[in-house]
């Protein structure tokens, strides 16, 4: 199946790009009426303790607050019986992470979405975690449900990694999506190998990085301890309150308004052109029963 691209020409028709430019790559505003629809509904959830001193994670804080943004996402009081909402026994499900070198999902919540995976039902034959060799996966290849796990960071071609761009690697060739900073990125959950089977969205704020400078760049110096995960069955809410967490962090360390450069556009036509989910901020209902110091949002 060949895969489509919109292109910057297509982009640039209509409203979509002026928006962009005006808020760093985040519609808060797009031309036009806004339907009154349900409110899409994202969990942040932070805890003091889920990192040591020494950057060591604590294995236990991190199940207690994926259990948290969970049955808050939910609305069960179990964490197991709010599992059973998003799988079933028969499933075979993909759990997509991401091992970029500097910044990768953590075993210790891999293990957790796992745990609550099989407590669920499904056997642990039928489970795999992978991230660059999901296309060779028998799993991933034959899967009825994804969960996608990732860090949070700049990005060099994206502006920002997150949960959109965490699925580049079910395609054949990610080169086709790195031009025009990304922007075309929403067009992968489209196809057939991923379509409709994302149960859940995991971005990780345990120590973000919020600036970067060229390809693969990785400095602790803008890191910081933001110690929370953001949890949602649409990615591109879950992205949305993400890089609006990056934009007031941005603010509060420079002292200035610096746009990402570059800007972080895929969010908005993912929603927009794509339609695979809501990026607008006042359509989202963002909901936050943990750890409220400095949450910035």
């Amino acid at each position: 199946m060949r895969e489509k691209v919109i292109t910057r020409r297509d982009f640039l028709r209509g409203s979509v790009a002026a928006t962009l430019a005006a808020t760093m790559g985040l519609p808060l505003k797009i031309k036009g009426d806004v339907k009154a629809t349900k409110k899409t509904k994202v969990v942040l959830i932070r805890d003091a303790d889920v990192i040591d001193r020494r950057g060591r994670i604590n294995p236990k804080v991190i199940q207690r607050m994926l259990d948290k943004a969970v049955t808050t996402l939910l609305g069960k009081e179990d964490p197991v019986e709010a599992w059973k909402l998003l799988i079933r026994p028969k499933d075979i499900v993909g759990i997509k992470s991401n091992v970029w070198g500097p910044l990768p999902t953590p075993k210790e919540l891999e293990d957790a979405l796992k745990g609550r995976i099989m407590d669920a039902g499904v056997h642990e034959g039928n489970i795999a975690i992978d991230d660059r060799g999901v296309l060779k996966n028998r799993i991933f290849l034959n899967s009825t449900t994804l969960i996608n796990v990732r860090p949070l960071r700049t990005h060099h071609w994206a502006g920002v990694g997150g949960c959109i761009k965490n699925y580049i690697m079910f395609t054949l060739w990610p080169p086709l999506y790195h031009p025009d900073s990304c922007a075309d990125l929403g067009a992968i959950w489209r196809l057939p190998l991923v379509k409709d089977k994302t149960r859940l969205n995991v971005l990780i704020l345990l120590t973000p990085l919020f600036h970067g400078i060229g390809p693969h760049h990785f400095d602790p110096t803008y890191t910081w301890p933001y110690k929370g995960i953001l949890v949602g069955t649409d990615p591109v809410a879950v992205d949305a309150v993400g890089l609006r967490i990056f934009e007031l962090k941005r603010l509060a360390y420079f002292g200035e308004n610096i746009p990402l450069r570059p800007p972080a556009k895929h969010i908005a036509i993912a929603d927009v052109i794509h339609k695979v989910g809501t990026s607008e901020l006042r359509q989202i209902e963002l909901v936050k029963p943990g750890w409220m110091e400095e949450v910035l949002i």
